[in-house]
C-alpha cells in the first residue's frame, strides 16, 4: 500500500532484520552504515562545491559589496550541513534543516549564480527526506533556478545551460525513485519469506506433535492397555471362582500380579525412551518374542515361537515395531478368536525381516484392501486400535501387513519390513 502522497513506505522490520533502504535515514537509530556513508558523502560534496563557488566569487568579485553576505550565508550553509551530519536527529528535524539550507542557498544563488551547482547534493538530500511528489516539486524548482543562474553566467545562449540541469535532475530523481521502490519490493519479499518460513516451521511442529501423539497412542495400546485388559479378564475370572475354586482364583491373581509387574516395567520404559521392556538391556528380537510367547501361554492358549534364518541384530525401530505387532496380534487372538494355539515365526533374510502370527481360532472374513473394517479391532471404539495401528507402525518403516483368514480355520498375520538404507541395521 502506498502513502497518500505516493511515496513508497517501507515495510515494518523485526528487531533483527536489516533496515529497509527506503526507511528514514535521519530517523533516530534507523541509520545503517551505508546511510551514514551516503550522508557523509552528500555533506562533503556540498561543502566542497560551496567552498569552490565561494573561492571563485572571492577571486572574481573580491571588491563586491555583496561579499560579506555571501561569506556569511556560505558559513551558515556549511555549519548547518555539518551539524546535520554530526547529529542526524529525526526525519522532521532533517526536513526543517533542508528547508533552512534551501532558503539560504536560494538567496546565495540570487546574489552569486556560481553557487548554482551546490544544488546537486541538495537534490539527493531532498529525495531521501521528502515524499516523492514533494521531492519532485522541489527538485524541479532547484533545477529551474540552476538553469536561470547558468543563463545569467553565460555570455550568450548555450543549449547546454538550458538542458543539462533538468537532465541531471531528472536522471538523479528517476534512478533514486527506482532504487527505492525496488528496495521496498525486495524488503516485502524478504518479509514474506521470513513469515512463510515461520508458518512452515509452526506447521511442521504441529504435524510432528500429532504424529508423536499417534505413535504414543499405539505404544500405550500395545503395552499398557493390553496388559490392563488381560488383568481385568483375570480378575473377573478370579472373582467368579473365588468361592468354588480358591486355588484357581489365586492362580489368576498371581498371573494378574505378574502382568501388572510387567506393565509397570513397560510404563517405566515408556517414560524413559518408549522402547519395549522385553528389548531392554540389549535383548534381541528373537529372545523378546520367546519371552512374550512364554508369558502369553496361559488360560487355555499355548503360544509357540520359532525363528528362521540367521540371527541378525535388527535396528531398534524394526525390532520394536515387530514386537509391538506381536503383542497386539496376541492380545486380539486371546480376546476375539477363541484359539487354543498360536505361533510366532520370525524369518530373517538378507534384505527383509518377516513376522508371522498364526492361530487356530474361529477366523474371520479377510478385510478388503483399503477397507475401513478392522476384524482384529476391539469392538469398544474407545479401546480398539487393531490393524490400523499395526499398519501405521509398519508403514513408517516401509513395511507391509498381509492377512490370510477363513471363517472357522484360523488366521495368519504377516508383517514384513525391508532392511534397506532407509532402515539400516544397527552397528
Amino acid at each position: 500500500m502506498r502513502h497518500p502522497d505516493n511515496h513508497p513506505q517501507p515495510p515494518s522490520t523485526s528487531p533483527g532484520s536489516p533496515a529497509s533502504p527506503a526507511s528514514g535515514a535521519f530517523a533516530p537509530g534507523a541509520q545503517t552504515r551505508d546511510d551514514r556513508l551516503l550522508s557523509a558523502l552528500l555533506t562533503t560534496a556540498f561543502v566542497v562545491l560551496l567552498a569552490g563557488a565561494l573561492l571563485r566569487y572571492v577571486l572574481k568579485h573580491g571588491d563586491s559589496d555583496r561579499l560579506p553576505w555571501i561569506v556569511g550565508l556560505s558559513v551558515v550553509l556549511a555549519v548547518v550541513q555539518v551539524a546535520g551530519q554530526a547529529r542526524p536527529g529525526s526525519r522532521r528535524a532533517g526536513r526543517v534543516r533542508l528547508a533552512v539550507v534551501v532558503a539560504c542557498w536560494v538567496v546565495v544563488v540570487l546574489l552569486a549564480p556560481s553557487f548554482a551547482w551546490c544544488a546537486v547534493p541538495l537534490i539527493h538530500t531532498a529525495l531521501r527526506l521528502l515524499p516523492t511528489r514533494s521531492a519532485v516539486a522541489l527538485v524541479t524548482a532547484l533545477a529551474t533556478l540552476v538553469v536561470l543562474a547558468e543563463l545569467r553566467l553565460a555570455d550568450g545562449f548555450d543549449p547546454n545551460h538550458l538542458l543539462l540541469p533538468p537532465v541531471v535532475a531528472a536522471l538523479a530523481t528517476g534512478v533514486f525513485v527506482y532504487l527505492t521502490r525496488e528496495a521496498t519490493r525486495r524488503q516485502h519479499l524478504i518479509d514474506d519469506l521470513v513469515r512463510t518460513r515461520r508458518e512452515l516451521a509452526a506447521t511442521e511442529r504441529r504435524e510432528g506433535t500429532l504424529a508423536e501423539r499417534q505413535r504414543l497412542s499405539r505404544e500405550i495400546h500395545d503395552s499398557l492397555a493390553q496388559g490392563l485388559s488381560s488383568q481385568n479378564m483375570l480378575l473377573q475370572a478370579a472373582d467368579r471362582q473365588w468361592d468354588t475354586d480358591p486355588q484357581a482364583a489365586r492362580t489368576h491373581l498371581r498371573t494378574a500380579a505378574s502382568i501388572a509387574a510387567h506393565g509397570l516395567t513397560e510404563a517405566r520404559r515408556l517414560v524413559h525412551d518408549l522402547a519395549p521392556a522385553d528389548l531392554a538391556e540389549g535383548a534381541g528380537l528373537a529372545q523378546a518374542l520367546a519371552t512374550l510367547a512364554a508369558r502369553e501361554s496361559r488360560d487355555g492358549l499355548t503360544v509357540r515361537f520359532h525363528a528362521e534364518g540367521p540371527d541378525t541384530h535388527l535396528p531398534d525401530q524394526v525390532a520394536s515395531a515387530l514386537l509391538r505387532t506381536a503383542q497386539g496380534a496376541l492380545a486380539n487372538i486371546r480376546e476375539h478368536s477363541g484359539a487354543r494355539t498360536a505361533a510366532l515365526t520370525l524369518t530373517c533374510l538378507d534384505d527383509t525381516v518377516a513376522l508371522d502370527v498364526a492361530d487356530d481360532g474361529r477366523g474371520f472374513p479377510a478385510p478388503e484392501p483399503g477397507g475401513t473394517r478392522d476384524p482384529l479391532g476391539d469392538p469398544d471404539p474407545l479401546r480398539g486400535h487393531g490393524l490400523p495401528a499395526i499398519r501405521a507402525r509398519l508403514r513408517q518403516l516401509g513395511g507391509t501387513l498381509a492377512i490370510e483368514s477363513t471363517p472357522g480355520e484360523g488366521a495368519v498375520l504377516t508383517a514384513t519390513i525391508p532392511l534397506t538404507p532407509a532402515t539400516p541395521p544397527a552397528p
